[in-house]
């Protein structure tokens, strides 16, 4: 892969530092941005250009966790508002968010509302006429920022994880379901977990591939789970508030649990009085996850 990283800005925290960066996408045909977290063990100066990172390091390769963020955010919402790093510095991890969708894409109709097109590219490879040219997420998440942050930065191909929120832990579960092997671990924070039977998911679906119900569920989390047999026997996190403004209509973890017990699969399904659809829930459970995670990788 030949690519060049243009580092917007960094920030030094907790003893690492957090970085924005911009490259051209050769799978999206657009620039698109992503952050990283680079935890106090790479040893990594801040004046180290980012093709040098990797020679740079005092300790060999880090994990890397993968964070999809959900409709309407950006690839800051995430690091602003979560409070990962502070975890991830402990553990020695490796924070990478992407951008939710291309922006500037041109395609119709892809600024008319906030649950479809820009900030809502749903980390699926869009295959109707139109999204399908720039709207590319699953390849892009799963092949290029995959392999640019473990070439091109230091982070360790064998010791991947993902989790995500909303839109991202629909992302997330679905991601790594669809590529077994890539990520050792998997987590998420109220997951569109059924997203065949729910209006946000009807509608990007119906848009970005059409109206073939049997394409929608190679990208629905509970479809591909009752599909498969103990695909992560270390287990699966999910966290659920219960006053989530978006539960009944939008989430269905039941869906899911149910899929997770055909499957065999190990799930801890965690259910919180009187937690909302918000960061506020996310900053709460983050070190949670950011422990599951550093136990697998």
């Amino acid at each position: 892969m030949t690519q060049t990283l243009e580092l917007l800005n960094e920030h030094r925290c907790f003893d690492g530092w957090q970085r924005y960066y911009q490259h051209a996408s050769q799978t999206i045909g657009l620039p698109m941005r992503f952050s990283v977290y680079m935890p106090p063990q790479l040893q990594a100066g801040a004046q180290k250009e980012a093709a040098s990172l990797a020679e740079a390091i005092g300790q060999g390769r880090v994990p890397v966790l993968f964070f999809l963020a959900g409709l309407t955010c950006t690839e800051e919402t995430f690091m602003i508002k979560a409070g990962a790093q502070r975890y991830a510095a402990e553990h020695g991890i490796m924070l990478v968010t992407p951008d939710t969708s291309p922006r500037g894409a041109g395609v119709a109709g892809e600024d008319e509302g906030w649950d479809l097109g820009t900030g809502a590219g749903f980390y699926l490879d869009a295959t109707e006429p139109g999204w399908n040219k720039h709207y590319r997420m699953e390849s892009y998440v799963t092949q290029e920022l995959f392999e640019l942050v473990t070439t091109i930065l230091p982070g360790d191909a064998s010791r991947v994880g993902i989790f995500g929120h909303s839109m991202g832990g629909h992302g997330a579960l679905t991601l790594a379901l669809r590529h077994p092997g890539k990520y050792r671990s998997v987590s998420a924070f109220a997951p569109i977990a059924a997203p065949t039977r729910c209006p946000w998911g009807e509608k990007a679906f119906g848009a970005y591939l059409g109206q073939d119900r049997q394409a929608w569920e190679q990208h629905d989390a509970s479809a591909l789970m009752a599909k498969t047999s103990t695909p992560y026997p270390a287990g699966i996190l999910v966290d659920q508030g219960l006053s989530d403004g978006f539960l009944a209509e939008q989430l269905y973890p039941d869906v899911f649990e149910q899929a997770c017990e055909q499957a065999k699969q190990p799930l801890t399904l965690r259910r919180h009085d009187g937690y909302d659809h918000g960061y506020y829930f996310i900053s709460t459970f983050i070190q949670d996850h950011l422990n599951f995670h550093a136990e697998r990788l």
